[in-house]
């Protein structure tokens, strides 16, 4: 493995935060949620169409950069730093990678120039709170998530007319805005049973999506209902294909939801330094307001005037600053893991290490702010909400480490021990 990133990896990083500072401040953020599709349309055509993020890892052919894993978790980690709410997680993380690997190649030139210029989003509809599972970080993929068979899941089936899909998906991330829905549903009854994916137009006859309230406001949901809807099959009828699709699929989500936690947690730690050097510096006219780590790590106190408190506080950050960089260290390798060959499994314990740096950082920006703004409208537990709402939707951290390790095979038993 190289550490070193490339001048075109740092060139994206630089690019977008630029982008993001300019552009993605509290209340633009707090603004874009607000709007019917959950983010700044204006700001994602931007992202999409100019710098190219939809398409990212989509291969050249079908109009996309052609980039990697690393390249995407790299994105990620910058608009994670402010949260951005935008369909680049759902779009180019979650459902564009399942159109390369699946589909047809008239599937793949229909809908992969449209992702990879802005022009469509895409969404991956799974039944119930299954999308851990559905990615194989919290699960085993070959179980009946999608349904199997019993109502609650999305029901498949084929007559004259082609695939009809009935049920409902609940926590779709953008679903509500996408317009193309890869929808997971089990088919083929008791003798046949299986789960494939479907694409579904948004606006087809007998498909609604409404968006409901989230933790975090910023990681925008919907729930999609299917009522007798026309689909397609993506790819062929393959049920191991679709499992290994979304296998690796989740190595790569993993490893971007990593980098944005990292992100997020950095950004959280920064802002709550950046406060303690104010407090400790109140009435210093040369205070520049700097808020980087570097600027004030070491430092003590004004004599008498508190320094063993504020001593006591930056030795708490001190174990959130080496905790998050181990954990963006994590988030790095798990990147590059998920687009080199072999074996891939780093990218739910980076996963799990990041939410739980996230998780941490949040929590001592509240807490040493004495709990002052503990509601939206403040900007620092923005980012405790999203460490929660992401282990709601990915984890919890103990699920995703223990199903690495039982995969790893670190509880089995040894040979010739009881059972």
């Amino acid at each position: 493995m190289d550490a070193a990133f490339t001048a075109e990896q740092d060139e994206i990083r630089r690019t977008l935060r630029e982008l993001v500072t300019e552009r993605c401040g509290p209340d633009e953020v707090k603004a874009a949620v607000r709007t019917p599709p959950g983010h700044d349309t204006a700001l994602w055509q931007t992202l999409a169409g100019q710098l190219g993020l939809a398409g990212l890892a989509v291969p050249e052919a079908y109009g996309g950069g052609g980039r990697t894993a690393t390249e995407l978790a790299l994105a990620c980690e910058e608009t994670g730093r402010a949260l951005v709410p935008s369909p680049l997680l759902a779009t180019a993380v979650l459902a564009a990678p399942l159109l390369a690997r699946l589909g047809t190649e008239d599937q793949r030139r229909a809908w992969l120039p449209e992702i990879a210029a802005g022009r469509t989003t895409a969404a991956l509809a799974v039944p119930g709170a299954s999308l851990a599972t559905a990615l194989g970080l919290a699960g085993d993929v070959t179980g009946d998530w999608a349904g199997g068979g019993r109502a609650g899941g999305v029901q498949a089936s084929c007559d004259s007319e082609g695939w009809r899909l009935y049920g409902q998906a609940e926590q779709v991330l953008d679903g509500h805005s996408a317009g193309l829905l890869v929808v997971a549903a089990h088919t083929g009854g008791f003798a046949r049973s299986r789960t494939l994916l479907f694409l579904v137009r948004a606006d087809s006859p007998g498909v609604a999506a409404v968006r409901q309230t989230a933790l975090d406001e910023t990681r925008p949901q919907a729930r999609v209902e299917l009522r007798d809807a026309g689909a397609e099959l993506l790819g062929a009828d393959d049920a191991r294909a679709v499992t290994d699709a979304l296998t690796a699929t989740g190595d790569a989500a993993a490893a971007a939801l990593a980098a944005e936690a990292a992100g997020a947690a950095e950004a959280a730690l920064t802002r709550t330094a950046g406060q303690l050097r104010q407090c400790e510096r109140s009435g210093r006219s040369e205070w520049s307001g700097r808020s980087e780590w570097s600027g004030w790590s070491g430092r003590s106190g004004r004599s008498g005037q508190g320094s063993g408190s504020f001593q006591a506080a930056r030795n708490r950050l001190a174990d959130v600053y080496v905790a998050v960089q181990a954990a963006r260290s994590a988030a790095y390798y798990a990147a590059w893991e998920a687009g080199a060959d072999g074996a891939r499994r780093a990218g739910a314990l980076a996963l799990a290490q990041t939410l739980e740096a996230l998780r941490t950082a949040s929590t001592e920006t509240v807490q040493l702010h004495g709990g002052a703004g503990a509601g939206w409208e403040d900007e620092g537990p923005r980012y405790f909400k999203r460490a929660a709402g992401d282990e709601l939707l990915f984890g919890p951290v103990h699920r995703l480490r223990e199903d690495a390790a039982e995969r790893a095979g670190l509880f089995a038993a040894r040979p010739g021990a009881a059972v």
